[in-house]
């Protein structure tokens, strides 16, 4: 079984779990990062940005232009 095959599984049974326990897994699940050292913070985050752009790629996210995050930023900051 692939890593990413493991990680929908987990991610699937975790959502089937009571509030109180997403939760109390959420809150463990980030503590955890915090002990991340750098290196691997780096790797993670070079990870998701691989992750973010194949979405971007494949057309499942919509992206915006800076000028446009601007003007709808500001419009509701009105």
């Amino acid at each position: 079984m692939s890593a990413s095959r493991d990680v929908k599984e987990l991610e699937a049974q975790a959502l089937s779990l009571p509030l109180d326990a997403r939760a109390s897994l959420a809150h463990r699940l980030l503590q955890s990062l915090e002990e991340v050292s750098e290196a691997e913070y780096e790797w993670l985050w070079g990870e998701e940005s691989l992750c973010r752009a194949a979405e971007a790629d494949s057309g499942r996210t919509r992206t915006a232009s800076g000028a446009e995050v601007a003007r709808k930023a500001i419009s509701l900051l009105r």
